[in-house]
């Protein structure tokens, strides 16, 4: 499935320096969740479900993708 993301508004963490390897993300309709690499604000994006998103989030609190 394709959404229309064009109308998203689109935000960067705190954390994040101008320049760096950022992503951004989006609140969408439904508790979406849209996800989209800054460098190519016009390419590709993915979407999550709110239950994904939380799983997700939940796990990087956790440090689960931390490198070693």
């Amino acid at each position: 499935m394709t959404r229309d993301l064009s109308d998203a508004n689109w935000y960067k963490s705190s954390y994040s320096q101008s320049g760096g390897d950022c992503v951004e993300v989006a609140h969408l309709d439904g508790g979406m969740v849209g996800v989209r690499d800054s460098k190519n604000a016009s390419g590709p994006a993915l979407t999550f479900t709110p239950a994904a998103w939380d799983t997700f989030t939940a796990r990087v609190d956790n440090g689960e993708f931390t490198r070693p």
